[in-house]
């Protein structure tokens, strides 16, 4: 598992970009006795705003025993921070020896787990029920991959367990919503010296409908009554001189909640700040600015109830290798958004990532293979 994983983190694979690691993948399913014919590739990658060089890799797999089907997934794609990862066993954790890239851990810590698992499960023969394996494509950029899955090449699993990043014994069973929010607001050049009240500058609208926002408590953490979410201004660019009055400014933002409506309140709330802010400001002439807003909606919500067969079942193969389990709903996006959306209840688990999106990301040993061992006794139906 250890060697496996090592090897996978080495091979580069940013979003859009995971052909190599694919190909990887491929390669170890073969050696291992899977046929062609259950080996496939969707089209996720055509349906993307980054293009990209592969879609999702799904493999379909007979059980040989009777069982309801059960799916094992993890994004293949890293973050670009993780191109030229040298990682290493250091004690305890797996480190990158380069300082300036991240590990890798998320997510081919993952895509490690759900490949040992298969791996050894043909190694020594283990029965098993249905099997689909799973590895999407473009996660870090938006849940492209579970977003534009053939869901019908999945072979209509009942069960359906996802590795990312977190520990072990924790099972995430619900998730926010996200809706981006791409903004360019038109204002009016003109000389910044000679004749600036001719121009409108489209800074100082973006200025005023920011501050707005944010002393009316539509920014940052968003508590209405008994409704909250969040939003951010990420993106900012515009302007090429100082002698230039800024005629356009572009913003990208996002808004999330839990509540689809409340989530639908903080993009209007952005939006009529935007507006109202371009009316605002005028030149000497009169002339106002004005913006083009444009939300797109990211992911929807989900949360799962404890009751549901897929957590019980994640839940007891957590204490079945001694660890105490835990639930918890999370404020960031999932590929097991996606999958709810298409009808997959999906429990999303950890395996000792920390630390990721960063040169410090580290991967805990021990929690890696607790993950291994949760997920052979998923795969084979022990739990």
């Amino acid at each position: 598992m250890l060697d496996l994983v090592l090897q996978m983190m080495a091979i580069p694979g940013k979003s859009g970009q995971e052909r190599q690691i694919a190909e990887f993948i491929v390669s170890r399913l073969r050696d291992s006795g899977v046929p062609d014919a259950a080996i496939q590739f969707d089209t996720a990658h055509k349906k993307s705003h980054i293009g990209g060089e592969v879609g999702n890799l799904i493999v379909k797999l007979p059980g040989t025993v009777r069982g309801p089907r059960r799916l094992l997934m993890a994004h293949m794609d890293t973050v670009p921070l993780c191109v030229g990862s040298q990682p290493y066993l250091d004690g305890e954790f797996i480190r990158s020896r380069d300082p300036k890239t991240a590990l890798g851990g998320d997510n081919r810590a993952g895509s490690a787990v759900v490949l040992s698992t298969w791996l050894r499960i043909a190694k020594d023969g283990l029965p098993h029920p249905p099997l689909t394996l799973f590895w999407p494509v473009q996660e870090e950029v938006g849940l492209v991959g579970a977003r534009y899955v053939t869901a019908s090449k999945l072979g209509k699993p009942q069960l359906c367990f996802n590795w990312d990043g977190g520990l072990p014994n924790m099972a995430v069973i619900g998730a926010t919503g996200d809706d981006h929010l791409a903004i360019k607001i038109h204002g009016l050049a003109s000389h910044a010296g000679a004749h600036p009240e001719h121009g409108i500058n489209a800074a100082v609208i973006a200025g005023l409908a920011i501050a707005e926002l944010q002393a009316e408590g539509w920014h940052g953490l968003v508590v209405k009554g008994k409704q909250t979410g969040t939003s951010n201004i990420g993106v900012v660019s515009g302007g090429d001189a100082t002698n230039v009055v800024m005629d356009t400014l572009t913003l990208h933002a996002e808004a999330r909640s839990h509540n689809p409506k409340f989530r639908a309140r903080i993009v209007e709330a952005y939006r009529k700040a935007f507006v109202k802010a371009a009316k605002s400001v005028r030149n000497a002439a009169g002339q106002c600015g004005s913006v083009d807003f444009e939300p797109r909606h990211k992911y929807e919500s989900f949360r799962l109830s404890e009751t549901e067969p897929v957590v019980q079942a994640a839940l007891g193969a957590i204490r079945a290798v001694g660890m105490e389990p835990l639930t918890r709903i999370s404020n960031g996006g999932l590929d097991a958004n996606w999958m709810f959306a298409h009808g997959l209840t999906t429990v999303t688990l950890g395996c000792g990532q920390a630390g990721i999106h960063t040169v410090k990301e580290k991967l805990s040993v021990t929690q890696f293979e607790q993950a291994c061992k949760v997920a052979l006794l998923l795969a084979t139906g022990q739990a």
